[in-house]
């Protein structure tokens, strides 16, 4: 009886190895399928803009970037061509001024803005304003995704 285990258990081991040997076989035989493409999600953001003083520069805005671009942002394409261009430079438009960053003392007015949502798969929730003059340089590379309020 051990012995009749022992040639049954042998026989199952040796069809077992045949059979992954063959899997093995079929699927280094078959022809390879593309990699499927990276696909993330286009850019999208909500750009909200108070304290103006002109009711063309103020509101909130949604923009996705996407092909073509999406949403209510009165310059869609060319606020996610310049977006683009960040990213292209690796530039992140949204950090904040350093804290000990040296700035010209100069008011660019009561105006501020937020943006949030996802920008190159990062979630994004930054403030502007035009408080001194790195803040106002900061707005400013921005535009057009942030409306332009020289005075």
């Amino acid at each position: 009886m051990a012995l009749r285990r022992l040639v049954l258990a042998g026989g199952l081991a040796a069809a077992l190895a045949a059979g992954l040997a063959g899997t093995a076989v079929g699927a280094a035989s078959a022809v390879p399928l593309p990699p499927l493409p990276l696909l993330s999600p286009p850019d999208s953001l909500t750009v909200t803009v108070t304290g103006s003083g002109n009711p063309d520069a103020e509101g909130s805005w949604k923009l996705t970037c996407d092909d073509p671009p999406q949403g209510d942002h009165p310059a869609a394409a060319r606020a996610c061509e310049r977006l683009e261009g960040f990213a292209r430079a690796g530039e992140n438009p949204f950090a904040p001024v350093p804290a000990d960053a040296l700035c010209a003392q100069v008011h660019g007015g009561p105006v501020t803005a937020q943006v949030t949502g996802v920008w190159q798969g990062r979630r994004i929730d930054a403030r502007f304003s035009r408080a001194n003059g790195c803040e106002i340089d900061r707005w400013e590379n921005v535009e057009p995704l942030l409306p332009s309020v020289r005075g």
